[in-house]
């Protein structure tokens, strides 16, 4: 088969990865490490293109510990032999001691983690690429950010996306003493100051990892259109300045875009086994109302299917998730609702739960109000029992909580920023539109006004409100899921390819 006929060959390079389709390799089902929303999306993405008979390659770190608490003792003795006679495997993992006693993907300590990015790249740029001969490459966040540099040098495509704006930097000598030659690629890198030539730079001039990935590659995303416009216009005082111009150097040169994530796809209602009583958009009234009871009993809250509940999904995180615009208005927003029954359910970790807790204890609102630490089996509980679900975010990458809630039929009240803004428009009954209510001034009397339209809207005939439920659910599913979000990363890559990926 000519070069011209053949499948693209498409290497994916993420240091985390939540599952890998059947017969991709060996042990494709066993090598799940996640810290983060990047595992799922490379999962979906990976899964898509393999499902759909792309040449696709995946290079992963050989977590050892985290692998190995997947594999039975057995599989487990005989890991090494097995992989050895695998050589069609289109996984590939980057060996370096520096991951085999990891028990998480990401160390506490900064050092630590500019240790594992560059023993990562290391083996990616001196053994995997040159093994796999990639026609692109898809990089993922700073573990990754010096890659795109060489592919540049070695004129392969090479997409980076930006899941957040966490960074590492070192200088060239400490990159090139753990084994990768970047004088190879070293005027491709992204420095803290101008480098003028090599030998000056190689000892003192630190490289930036992230904004090096996006300086080099040849096209860039972030997991919202949004939130890549919010970062470029400044509106975020934790964007460095030098990530500000390289991402609005490459908007301007039409290299830039923007990719909402998807929720994982065990987030359905009809299909929840985490939930008591599964529900499509047409009983979704009826399925709701069943889990409603079950979460105020399993809770300790007032047992009325017809009282509304909140839900707050996000850790209770006060610098991004706006948790302390619900203390200031908490105990008025109840006594305003006391006939109704309102009620707040928070499923969350985080350091603003004690606030929470003291104002529960101070007015005695334990039956209208209940604080959990963070439970799998309980958040999906509250997704198929709630009305609504809160998300007042001074700023969102992306967010999934919004997404979710609409499949589930519990609508976000939601400050209309970053990946929020992407998913969520205020509902217009009359005009059939909207799927969530947005506030756009960040601030406790925005969250108040943004709850008073949620229940004004709860209060609604039945008949209306359950169309427009029922509409948002149908709509919600078909266009938050992965399938969506792997079409346009499959229409990125052929872009970028200037020809398809499936010939």
């Amino acid at each position: 088969m000519s070069e011209s006929t053949k499948n693209p060959r498409i290497l994916i390079v993420t240091p985390e990865v939540t599952y890998l389709p059947d017969r991709m390799g060996s042990f494709s089902n066993y090598l799940t490490a996640k810290a983060g929303g990047l595992a799922d999306v490379s999962a979906a993405l990976i899964t898509a293109l393999f499902e759909q008979g792309a040449d696709v390659h995946v290079a992963l770190p050989d977590y050892r510990a985290i692998f190995n608490d997947s594999l039975t003792p057995f599989v487990n003795n005989e890991q090494k032999t097995i992989r050895s006679v695998m050589p069609d495997d289109k996984i590939h993992l980057a060996q370096d001691r520096a991951f085999y006693y990891l028990n998480k993907v990401y160390s506490n300590y900064g050092g630590e983690n500019t240790k594992l990015g560059l023993a990562f790249q290391r083996e990616v740029i001196n053994n995997i690429i040159p093994r796999v001969k990639p026609d692109l490459i898809h990089c993922n966040d700073w573990m990754t950010g010096l890659i795109p540099a060489m592919s540049r040098r070695m004129e392969i495509p090479c997409l980076f996306t930006l899941h957040n704006i966490h960074t590492v930097k070192c200088t060239l000598a400490r990159i090139e003493d753990k084994g990768i030659d970047a004088a190879y690629f070293w005027d491709n890198l992204y420095y803290e100051q101008m480098a003028y030539e090599y030998e000056s730079t190689r000892s003192v001039n630190q490289v930036d990892f992230l904004v090096s990935g996006v300086f080099a590659a040849h096209f860039v995303n972030t997991v919202s259109p949004t939130f890549l416009d919010e970062m470029i216009e400044g509106r975020h005082a934790f964007v460095s300045p030098s990530l500000m111009r390289e991402l609005a150097g490459k908007k301007a040169a039409q290299c830039a875009a923007g990719i909402l994530n998807a929720p994982d796809p065990a987030f359905n209602p009809a299909t929840d086994k985490k939930l008591p009583h599964c529900y499509t958009p047409e009983n979704h009234r009826d399925g709701k109302r069943k889990n409603k009871l079950a979460l105020q009993k399993a809770l300790g809250l007032l047992q009325n299917e017809n009282a509304p509940i909140f839900y707050w999904p996000s850790r209770l995180d006060p610098m991004q998730k706006g948790c302390h615009l619900l203390t200031d208005i908490l105990y008025d927003v109840i006594s305003r609702y006391w006939d109704m029954q309102l009620q707040f359910v928070f499923i969350a970790d985080g350091e603003y739960q004690q606030h929470f807790r003291d104002i529960v204890t101070f007015h005695q609102l334990h039956d209208r109000i209940a604080i959990c630490n963070f439970n799998e089996h309980l958040e999906h509980l509250a997704y198929g029992a709630a009305d609504f679900v809160l998300m007042p975010s001074l700023f969102e990458p992306c967010g999934l909580p919004q997404m979710i809630g609409s499949i589930y039929g519990a609508l976000p009240v939601a400050h209309d920023t970053g990946g929020i803004h992407d998913a969520v428009t205020h509902i217009n009954t009359a005009g059939n539109i909207g799927n969530g209510f947005l506030f756009e001034i960040f601030d406790s009397q925005g969250l108040s006004w943004a709850i008073d339209q949620a229940l004004d809207f709860y209060q609604l005939p039945a008949r209306i409100k359950t169309g427009q439920i029922k509409r948002i659910m149908k709509q919600s599913a078909a266009l938050f899921n992965h399938s969506v979000t792997a079409g346009q990363y499959i229409d990125l890559y052929e872009k970028m390819l200037k020809r398809p990926l499936i010939v």
